[in-house]
């Protein structure tokens, strides 16, 4: 019994650390992508924004709200 409650708990957790590790690699195809991106100044300071506000969340436990940030950033670099 003990064997099946520890099974399904790391079962549980797995997921979230799944989700943890989407965030940097998220930052760095950004980090990859602003070099050569054509974008205006505005849309570039936001990206970098966007990028930093996602990274603080990752930073914080806030992986849903950090892959949301960091989503917009892409989107907006068109990658």
């Amino acid at each position: 019994m003990l064997t099946r409650i520890s099974i399904a708990i790391l079962l549980a957790l797995a997921p979230a650390t799944a989700f943890a590790n989407q965030c940097p690699t998220m930052m760095a195809a950004i980090d990859a992508a602003m070099p050569t991106a054509s974008l205006s100044e505005a849309d570039m300071a936001k990206v970098k924004e966007l990028r930093a506000k996602g990274e603080e969340q990752h930073k914080a436990g806030d992986h849903a709200a950090s892959e949301a940030t960091l989503g917009e950033a892409k989107k907006l670099l068109g990658i």
